[in-house]
């Protein structure tokens, strides 16, 4: 009897203990998240900024090697390649996931391969940058800071690297400086080819064929004379809009979470991400204007010409070396109309890899670091010195 009885106060003290637990970090989640959030811990400086942009400089790492998500580990590069890297991010999203987790760092996995690494940090537009439009990043913002590289690292060349929409504006500064300062360009998950993006580019073709080629022909209605502020996306409608891409992949995430609850690393985790995911940005009206016309219904960016700002971005004049990612399981961006890149670009060294993932997944996924990361790594150091 005595045994019996100090197994229901045991049991009930462990209950107790994880009740206690639970409660913990679910007040920790709620009110105290910057704590816990595991994101942006590499080091870095901000070299140079404008009322709403800024460049950033990752700094040299202390540690000797890296131990990284997926079990490998990488060994840190003491020197630095000659041709300095810079990350040029899509819109819309904030700059956590470049730098997620302390093992699972795209800027800190660069640094460590050697590479001399900058991020353009395109801040938050508000209502005043509503008519910022592609020309308005590609002619005005990236020269401002890819010269500011330069003149910081003193080399008159710069290898770039753009995820999403963020390798769209690579392609449009290459194409539209015809190359200057641009040795490596690498594209991830970019759309490229939009009409050949699965049942998204057949839909586009049937409007294009269809409603938007009878209101051009007919109508004076163009979607360039609307007020750009008209056009312009709130971040709560970005992060929802991604989110809705794996809507029961979000939905059981936060189950997870609750069942988790006395997890503190799985608590930790799950806040890192959604902070990334919850923390999208505005799109300005005018990016929203050039992608609706140049990007999903005229597809300007696979036929290698796309006019911005007043000036023509020609992509047959891009002879840099070009390295391109599709996602094997991108239902957002097809690794097809991702593979578009191949034939706009009139690169004599270019080379496009499928590698595992959906939009996100493809670039920071466990399996891109050695998919994608050490892919680019390898292929950079070669194309570097």
């Amino acid at each position: 009897m005595k045994k019996f009885a100090e197994n229901i106060v045991s049991k009930a003290m462990e209950a107790n203990q994880l009740a206690t637990t639970m409660v913990n970090n679910a007040a920790d989640w709620l009110y105290k998240n910057d704590e816990l959030i595991l994101a942006d811990r590499t080091p870095y400086d901000v070299v140079y900024e404008t009322d709403l942009v800024k460049l950033r400089r990752y700094q040299p790492l202390e540690e000797s090697f890296l131990k990284l998500s997926d079990g490998s580990e990488r060994t840190v590069n003491p020197g630095t390649y000659r041709v300095p890297l810079v990350i040029v991010p899509p819109l819309a999203v904030n700059m956590l996931i470049y730098d997620l987790f302390p093992d699972q760092s795209y800027v800190k996995y660069m640094r460590a391969a050697g590479f001399d690494v900058f991020l353009i940090d395109w801040g938050s537009p508000g209502r005043k940058h509503a008519h910022y439009d592609m020309g308005t990043y590609v002619n005005e913002l990236m020269p401002e800071m890819i010269n500011k590289v330069c003149e910081i690292t003193g080399e008159d060349e710069v290898s770039l690297q753009g995820w999403s929409m963020g390798g769209q504006f690579c392609l449009l500064y290459a194409g539209v400086t015809e190359d200057n300062h641009v040795k490596n360009v690498i594209t991830v998950a970019s759309p490229i080819n939009t009409h050949a993006s699965g049942p998204q580019g057949k839909m586009w073709n049937m409007v294009l064929n269809g409603p938007a080629a009878m209101i051009r022909k007919y109508t004076s209605f163009r979607v360039h004379k609307l007020n750009p502020k008209w056009m312009a996306v709130p971040g709560w409608a970005n992060s929802l809009g991604f989110k809705m891409t794996d809507p029961v992949g979000t939905i059981r995430g936060y189950w997870e979470l609750v069942l988790n609850l006395a997890d503190r690393e799985f608590v930790q985790n799950h806040l890192t991400r959604s902070a990334f995911l919850d923390g999208m940005v505005a799109y300005p009206g005018g990016i929203m204007q050039d992608t609706t016309i140049k990007v999903w219904l005229d597809n300007d960016f696979h036929d290698g010409k796309v006019e911005i700002g007043g000036k023509e971005s020609n992509f047959n004049a891009i002879k840099a070396s070009l390295l391109g990612f599709g996602g094997s399981s991108d239902v957002m961006v097809t690794a097809t109309a991702a593979r578009g890149v191949m034939d706009a670009v009139d690169s004599p060294d270019k080379q496009f890899v499928i590698a595992p993932g959906g939009h996100m997944g493809v670039f920071v996924s466990r399996k891109a670091i050695a998919e994608n990361w050490a892919v680019t790594a390898d292929w950079l150091a070669d194309r570097s010195k």
